[in-house]
């Protein structure tokens, strides 16, 4: 990674900032999952998904249409061949403080619409740090392996995995007759170290930890070489499978141990929150005396059919956890504090460090947030500071070793001008972040609203890195997204360029020429409105359904006593804030421009709607009061799933208003409108298709 790549992970503009988080995020599944040489530790890599995460769950509405928190691993790599996951291998949301634990449990228990006196029986397990794994058993025999891949196909690896000595070939005792057990490729810390110091002997490049050891040894396109390496496979959880006769997690660890797998080890059925911090805490102090890499610990739901109401949500199952065990920190010296300008013109402060070692991961960088941040920490350019790997940011300063402070240290004062293009810098009234005024004046921002118009998330066309479309902004062959769109007619020029060539420019063209119809929800996402993301933009399209009736709304969203308004923060997560700035680009006369320009050039395509085959998909619903059967986002996440559009107010569109206890003012509402009203039972009935 680049340090200007580097530099761009800390952004106050969490737009800006989410792109390149989940850029980075790509980056590193790619050579973690493909390629078994990740560049960065498991902490620094926990590190950027929880900075991801949070800025997420802060700002819904922005998170990129490659969401690394919808995607799981990477794609398989093309040495083997590929094999579809019938039931999808997904990953686990990461927990880091014992407050996340107890906020998991309460989630479940509001989900599941418990009391506070039910138990929810959770099984904890160590989690290992190894290469995931499915293993297919057709009656009993060992017919299949593969790797995870990237969640929905995984590369067949069954001559590789036939030759781990702990996974049998045959299944004892009685067993489904078609069984995926799935668990994790790992080496030992012995045997680890006994195959590096054979591979120094030999004058081999030797592995950075156990973790790469296994996974490249599995991908060996020669098995008698990973049948010469010492792996070891852990069972923990089922795929595909015919027929159960055991409802529960810890059932599930018996059957596994007696068909034949070992097991993750030590393990605890844990009926309280206070029994599984009890147990992480353990675990966590007995992890460097284990032969193998763990760095937490994994909970799930006991009961499986609480685990089937629960569902997942994106990649991640909502009945299950990881809790990593704690970063660690280390001092080093504040070189400088740089400046970097984001997409909406955000400047960012960014710790210039010099290197040290954090957790086992070489640190350069520190993120400092905003300036009332370097305020609060009087952290001053020279200063010994204590870095940290949290798990809830990127590298950050904790404090400064204030009994090492140069005497000739001096408050920092933070530039009020842009380091870009020097226009002045802004701090708006309440608000942490300066921006720079520059606009579409500043290169900065420029070339990042290019960047971000063509990029995966949003148009996605290929061919444009960040160093071509700055080219192509320097050289004035794209200032404005609709020059995209012109760049045949320069195509002859472009061909004659060095390092370009006439097959790589053909390629751009086609590319381009690809996307001139593009999904509504894409486009808006693509426009880089301020607080507007993947999510967001999916909620518009899905709502207005084609771009003439979202554009002539938001023009309308400008009166804000006006119903446009009204419907446009009725929709569910789009808050005020969120709509005066969706108000605020349609009232700027050279962005109405820019939509003409490239309506010019291509078209775009209405919003398609999910779960059409359905009755009550399009349908509009509000859930009011407080709801007894069900937690209120179980019922929110049904009526997605049948298509519905879930609203927080009650206008002339809404179809259905479902009342709760205490229901309030909504229902006056709907009476006035004349729209159903359902309760709980009713809800359910229609859900369910039967008549009310």
């Amino acid at each position: 990674m680049t340090k200007k790549e580097q530099l761009s992970l800390f952004s106050e503009d969490p737009a800006a900032l989410l792109q390149k988080l989940a850029k980075d995020i790509a980056h590193h599944d790619r050579l973690y999952h493909q390629k078994d040489a990740p560049e960065i530790s498991d902490a620094a890599y926990d590190a950027l998904r929880a900075r991801y995460k949070a800025l997420a769950k802060a700002h819904p509405d922005l998170v990129p249409a490659d969401d690394p928190d919808a995607r799981v691993g990477a794609a398989p790599l093309g040495g083997f061949r590929k094999v579809r996951h019938k039931v999808p291998m997904l990953s686990l949301n990461n927990a880091f403080t014992d407050e996340d634990i107890i906020d998991f449990v309460e989630r479940i228990r509001k989900f599941l619409n418990l009391k506070e006196t039910d138990k929810i029986p959770m099984m904890a397990e160590p989690k290992i740090d190894g290469l995931s794994a499915t293993l297919l058993y057709e009656k009993g025999k060992l017919v299949a392996g593969a790797t995870r891949g990237d969640g929905q196909t995984g590369e067949n690896v069954t001559d590789n995995i036939k030759t781990i000595k702990s996974i049998p070939h045959k299944l004892n005792g009685t067993f489904p007759d078609r069984l995926e057990v799935r668990g994790e490729i790992f080496m030992t810390h012995k045997d680890f170290s006994k195959l590096n110091a054979q591979r120094e002997k030999d004058d081999e490049p030797l592995f950075a930890n156990p973790r790469n050891a296994a996974a490249g040894s599995v991908r060996q396109l020669d098995s008698t070489i990973t049948a010469a390496r010492p792996l070891a496979f852990f069972a923990y959880a089922l795929g595909e499978v015919s027929h159960m006769t055991w409802n529960s997690q810890s059932g599930l660890r018996k059957k596994l141990a007696n068909w034949g797998f070992t097991l993750n080890e030590p393990s605890a059925l844990c009926e309280t929150t206070k029994d599984m911090l009890a147990y992480h805490h353990k675990l966590e102090e007995k992890r460097h005396e284990m032969d193998f890499d763990m760095d937490g610990v994994v909970y799930k739901v006991d009961l499986f059919a609480w685990q089937e109401r629960l569902g997942f949500v994106s990649r991640a199952p909502r009945w299950a956890l990881a809790h990593k065990f704690a970063a660690e920190k280390a001092q080093t010296k504040l070189n400088d504090i740089l400046i970097q300008v984001g997409r909406t013109g955000a400047m960012t402060p960014v710790a210039d460090l010099e290197p040290v070692t954090v957790g086992g991961v070489v640190v350069s960088r520190a993120t400092l947030h905003n300036e009332d941040e370097i305020k609060r920490k009087d952290i001053r350019i020279g200063d010994e500071v204590i870095v940290q790997r949290a798990g809830d940011v990127i590298p950050q300063i904790v404090e400064v070793v204030l009994s090492k402070r140069k005497k000739t240290a001096s408050v920092y004062e933070f530039p009020t001008h842009c380091p870009i293009c020097h226009s002045l810098a802004l701090r708006e009234e309440g608000m942490a972040v300066r921006r720079c005024t520059g606009g579409l004046i500043c290169p900065a921002q420029i070339v990042e609203r290019l960047c971000h118009f063509v990029s995966r998330d949003a148009l996605n066309i290929d061919g444009f890195g960040e160093q071509r479309v700055r080219t192509l902004w320097e050289e004035g062959f794209v200032k404005t997204p609709a020059d995209i769109f012109l760049l045949h007619e320069h195509e002859e020029t472009l061909s004659e360029r060095k390092g370009w060539g006439a097959l790589s420019v053909r390629n751009l063209l086609d590319a381009i020429e690809a996307h001139r119809t593009v999904p509504l929800d894409r486009f808006i996402f693509a426009l880089g409105i301020r607080q507007v993301g993947e999510a967001t933009a999916r909620l518009l399209a899905r709502h207005y359904k084609t771009f003439e009736a979202w554009r002539k709304a938001m023009i309308a969203a400008h009166d804000e006593d006006g119903e446009a308004w009204q419907e446009l923060t009725g929709i569910d997560q789009v808050g005020p804030l969120v709509a005066r700035d969706l108000a605020a680009f349609f009232a700027e006369p050279h962005n109405e421009k820019i939509l003409d320009d490239l309506l010019n050039q291509i078209t775009v395509r209405p919003a398609q709607q999910g779960a059409q085959n359905t009755a009550l998909a399009g349908n509009t619903i509000v859930f009011t009061g407080s709801l007894t059967t069900m937690g209120r986002r179980e019922a929110k996440t049904r009526a997605e799933s049948l298509g519905m559009t879930v609203s927080g107010s009650v206008s002339k569109k809404t179809d259905y208003v479902v009342l709760g206890e205490d229901a309030g003012s909504k229902e006056k509402k709907a009476k006035e409108l004349g729209v159903k009203i359902l309760n709980e039972n009713q809800w359910i009935s229609l859900t369910e298709g039967k008549k009310i």
